[in-house]
């Protein structure tokens, strides 16, 4: 073989070889900095967000209760196939409530609360249902249902409604105190009657988010934290079991077995390190933890994944506090820009309560981590609660044109031609007319954002 022959053979790539793929750095910044201008962002960010933290629900729950069914006779399967079964339901009811207009909850609120209250005052009656001192639950035919999830979000629906049309006349005692007092009161004391503490406390959250954003003067905060305070220490000296708790987490002076919860679940923390046991490996959830598929579903969550696994969770709440921080700052509708903030205050408030509570940073209190705890009647409220989220994000400026401009260019571009009769490489009508619908569909696109900056 001559030299130049050799020379000839070593080049793998020609010149223009070289970079196939292009300058692909530019075009990925661009392709990302349009998306995140996109008015659609909000929407799209939404589903994936949800789904991720509903998988990752259904995927805790088979773990976490796989070997206690087991050990009853039952399907290791028989964990995830209920919450599957209540996440299926779910999917319904946030497709329903994302197809009804942002106009619809306004004009449904009042019912929306009554009902929420009739549904919580069934607790009371021989309908109720307790459980570990908490009587927060209805049981027909061997089902449990929990109102006070449902109530939260037609709570957060109602006081919009009401705090939207009274805005600019809430520097007045009377106008923020009629009906947004009783009613409030109405929702709060039906809870506290059922003794759960852990309840109340999370729709006091979802109240201050919907007051903060409705614009209320802060001396009304002052006056309502004051007054809460008071009602908690209430609540809290007069429970034998909740001081044991109190007492326990302040001085480290524990009755009983009053710390048995907290000590296990930090101990699955503990155990799970950076990375983890691994996925179904838990040690804690083998009848050691109690609730471990419930309130601390977190604990089994950081014993297997670790903190890389606990911190992923924290990550997506995060993200979806963002996505609906820019909500509210994206719509000029206070309707919506209450609402969003009351359910916020609701979804994260409690994930964030629950996580402390795992973590040892407060007293235990039962409330589920949304979207992962075991739990029908959660999920079903928070993945509706996700549904009328998405119903006011489609609705944002912009959105719902750039939503059905890209829809159009994702169906241009998947269709696929006929091949051409004459056996030639391709029918040149046909393309061009596939290449002008996706150009009108890009444009769509570009206008519904350039909509959307404006």
């Amino acid at each position: 073989m001559t030299t130049q022959e050799t020379r000839r053979s070593t080049r793998v790539l020609r010149p223009e070889e070289e970079r196939p793929l292009g300058d692909v750095g530019p075009r990925l910044r661009a392709g990302l900095g349009s998306w995140l201008k996109s008015p659609a962002l909000d929407f799209y960010a939404l589903i994936v967000i949800g789904t991720l933290l509903v998988g990752v629900g259904l995927m805790m729950v088979l773990s976490s209760t796989a070997v206690l069914n087991i050990s009853r006779g039952q399907s290791g399967f028989a964990g995830l196939a209920k919450q599957g079964t209540f996440a299926a339901l779910g999917l319904i009811a946030l497709v329903i409530a994302a197809s009804l207009p942002p106009g619809f909850y306004r004009k449904a609120a009042w019912p929306l609360f009554m009902l929420g209250l009739a549904l919580q005052t069934l607790v009371h009656t021989p309908l109720g249902h307790e459980v570990a001192g908490n009587r927060n639950w209805i049981l027909v035919n061997g089902q449990t249902l929990q109102p006070s999830e449902f109530l939260k979000l037609s709570l957060a629906v109602w006081m919009a409604a009401v705090l939207s049309m009274k805005r600019p006349l809430l520097h007045r005692p009377f106008h923020l105190i009629v009906p947004m007092a009783p009613g409030v009161a109405a929702a709060l004391g039906l809870v506290v009657l059922g003794h759960d503490l852990g309840t109340t406390l999370v729709m006091c959250l979802l109240v201050a988010g919907a007051l903060w954003v409705a614009g209320v003067p802060r001396r009304w905060f002052a006056l309502g934290g004051g007054i809460g305070l008071i009602g908690v220490v209430a609540l809290t000296v007069t429970s034998s079991n909740r001081m044991g708790r109190i007492n326990c987490w302040l001085k480290g002076d524990c009755v009983g077995d009053s710390s048995y919860q907290s000590d296990q679940g930090l101990m699955g923390l503990a155990e799970g390190g950076w990375w983890g046991v691994g996925p179904g490996e838990s040690r804690q959830k083998w009848g050691r933890l109690p609730a471990a598929e419930d309130d601390y579903i977190f604990a089994i969550l950081g014993e297997e994944f670790g903190l890389m696994g606990t911190l992923g969770v924290l990550f997506l709440f995060a993200m979806l506090a963002l996505v609906l921080c820019r909500m509210i700052t994206r719509t000029d509708d206070v309707f919506r820009q209450i609402a969003v903030a009351g359910i916020a205050s609701w979804l994260l408030g409690q994930a964030f309560v629950n996580m402390m509570v795992v973590t040892g940073l407060m007293p235990v209190i039962g409330v589920p981590l949304p979207f992962i705890s075991s739990g029908g009647s959660a999920l079903l409220a928070s993945m509706a609660a996700l549904g009328v989220l998405l119903s006011f994000a489609r609705n944002e400026p912009g959105a719902r044109e750039a939503i059905t401009a890209r829809m159009g260019t994702v169906r241009s571009s998947v269709s696929v031609l006929p091949a051409p009769r004459d056996g030639s490489t391709g029918d040149s009508r046909r393309s061009r007319r596939s290449q002008k619908r996706v150009q009108q569909a890009q444009k769509r696109v570009r206008r519904a954002q350039a909509g959307g900056r404006r």
